[in-house]
C-alpha cells in the first residue's frame, strides 16, 4: 500500500489509512489499485488479510525480515497475513492487489512466495478493482471474485527469491556482492578478509540461505539484472555491470534460471 504521503509533488494516501481501510472491509475478497512513481518506497507493514501483490507495470523489490524478491510485470508476490514487508518500486509501478480474509480460506499458502500470474487471473484482477459496493451472491461481481479465489489456489512459484542471512559475517559478504555485483572475489579472498575458514563460510552460507556462495552470488546478479533490464538498460551493459564475460554468457545463465532469454522475459 502507500508509502510517504508527499514526494516529488505526488500525493498518495497515508499508509496507515490504507491499511485500516483494507483490514476493516468485511468482504471475504477485495481488490485495490494504486499507482506509484519511480523509486517509491512502501515502508514496512503487514496486513490482517492475505495479499496477492501484482504490478501490471513496473518492477517491485519486496523485502521481508530474512528474504528479498524481485518481481517483474506479469508476476506477483503472495504475502500471507501478518508478515511484515516493504516494497521498493523500480521505475513507476501500477500495483493491483487482492486481499483475502484468512478465516474464510485457511487452505491458502502461509509462506511468502513469488508467483506467476496467468492471463486469466490478470484480467480478473483488473476487472475486480472496480467492484466497490456490496454485490449479490449470484451476480457477475461475485463470480469474478470466486474465479479469483480459484486461481489463487493454482499459483505456480517462481525462482525470484534471494534469502538474506542473519549471521553478520555472511551479511558482510552478501552486502558487498549486491553493492558491487561484478566483484569476482573468490571464497579464498573472503576467507582472508574475514579471517574465516573457507569451509566455515560455505557451511554458514548453506545454513543461512540454503545456497552455496556461488549460487547465492549468481541469483543476486540475475535479480539485479531484472531491475536493470526493466528500466531500459541494454543487455550488453547489464552483462558487463554484473561481471559476466560476455552478453551470450549472461543470456545463457539467465535463460537457464528463468526459462526465457532477457529479451523475451518481459513480454
Amino acid at each position: 500500500m502507500g508509502g510517504h504521503s508527499r514526494e516529488k509533488g505526488i500525493m498518495l494516501r497515508p499508509l496507515d489509512e490504507l491499511l485500516a481501510e483494507v483490514d476493516e472491509v468485511p468482504w471475504a475478497v477485495i481488490s485495490s489499485a494504486t499507482d506509484y512513481p519511480e523509486g517509491w518506497l512502501i515502508e514496512p507493514h503487514s496486513h490482517a488479510k492475505h495479499q496477492l501483490i501484482y504490478a501490471i507495470e513496473g518492477v517491485m523489490v519486496v523485502h521481508s525480515a530474512s528474504s528479498q524478491w524481485t518481481v517483474p510485470p506479469s508476476r506477483g508476490i503472495w504475502m500471507p497475513s501478518g508478515h511484515v514487508h516493504s516494497i521498493r518500486c523500480v521505475g513507476s509501478v501500477k500495483m493491483r492487489s487482492v486481499f483475502v480474509r484468512t478465516d474464510e480460506f485457511p487452505e491458502l499458502p502461509d509462506e511468502i512466495r513469488a508467483v506467476s500470474i496467468s492471463a486469466l487471473l490478470s484480467e480478473l484482477i483488473k476487472a475486480s478493482v472496480s467492484i466497490k459496493a456490496s454485490y449479490e451472491p449470484n451476480s457477475r461481481e461475485a463470480r469474478i471474485m470466486h474465479l479469483i479465489l480459484d486461481e489463487l489456489t493454482l499459483l505456480p512459484t517462481l525462482p525470484l527469491h534471494l534469502p538474506q542471512p542473519v549471521d553478520q559475517r555472511i551479511r558482510t559478504i552478501c552486502s558487498a556482492l549486491q553493492s558491487d555485483p561484478a566483484d569476482r572475489s573468490l571464497l579464498s579472498d573472503w576467507s582472508d578478509r574475514l579471517n574465516l575458514d573457507e569451509k566455515t563460510i560455505q557451511r554458514l552460507f548453506h545454513k543461512e540461505t540454503g545456497m552455496t556462495f556461488g549460487r547465492w552470488r549468481q541469483q543476486a546478479r540475475l535479480l539485479l539484472a531484472l531491475e536493470r533490464i526493466a528500466v531500459g538498460e541494454k543487455i550488453i551493459d547489464v552483462a558487463g555491470a554484473l561481471g559476466y564475460d560476455s552478453p551470450s554468457a549472461f543470456t545463457t545463465m539467465f535463460k537457464k534460471q528463468f526459462g526465457k532469454t532477457p529479451n523475451h522475459f518481459f513480454k
